[in-house]
């Protein structure tokens, strides 16, 4: 997997880059702006590490341009930014996911890896199913066209079922995906935000999330 990682801060770098490439990821670096954006539209990566604030052109104005020229390559954006209504502006603009600074090395490779999971023909793209919706840039779930307030971790779970519709998920899958490594395993914790989502979601006529006996859960047109 081919990485880039745009920052400017050398400590954060010369942690991160032995740790990634030990990890056999290959690492270009960038330590602004105007660099990151020329390494980035000209060559295919599988994943930008992006920080929010950098000389020459800010993180932000970089996501912009890639986002404009179509490119969908995954971005995970570090800021110090964690009010909600900057990280909706960090989705809205084109962000795949964002990690607060100051960060832990273990959820920085939980989520480089969740990314890349992730389909190509699912990057950047709005999710349906009957009349439910949901839009990734925007941070937007809506059900008949009436918007749904989620969690973030009840948007990034309905997310994942949703990109795989159809398909039954494991606890370990859901776990692995939602949640970090750090997570316990034998908490309860999907199964109340599943839970949550049914509650917001569903009516007693309409269904979308099933659970499948020791399977785990899918979400699908019928059972």
């Amino acid at each position: 997997m081919h990485l880039l990682l745009i920052e400017d801060d050398l400590n954060i770098t010369k942690a991160l880059i032995p740790i990634l490439k030990e990890k056999g990821y290959n690492i270009d670096q960038a330590s602004e702006g105007e660099r990151g954006y020329f390494l980035a539209s000209t060559n295919n990566y599988d994943l930008l590490i992006l920080d929010y604030n950098l000389p020459k052109l800010t993180g932000r104005e970089l996501i912009k341009k890639l986002r404009q020229e179509k490119n969908i390559v995954p971005i995970l954006m570090l800021t110090v930014r964690n009010e909600l209504k900057e990280k909706i502006d960090l989705f809205e603009l084109g962000v795949d996911d964002y990690l607060t600074k100051p960060f832990k090395i273990p959820e920085l490779l939980a989520r480089i890896t969740a990314l890349l999971r992730r389909p190509q023909s699912w990057r950047g793209n709005i999710l349906k199913i009957k009349n439910l919706e949901l839009d990734h840039n925007k941070f937007l779930v809506t059900k008949n066209k009436i918007r749904i307030a989620l969690s973030s971790k009840e948007f990034t779970l309905l997310e994942y079922l949703l990109a795989n519709q159809g398909t039954v998920l494991s606890r370990q899958n859901i776990m692995e995906y939602v949640w970090d490594e750090n997570a316990d395993p034998f908490s309860n914790t999907i199964e109340v935000h599943i839970g949550n989502l049914r509650r917001k979601l569903e009516t007693k006529k309409e269904k979308f999330i099933f659970t499948i006996s020791n399977r785990g859960y899918k979400i699908d047109q019928q059972k």
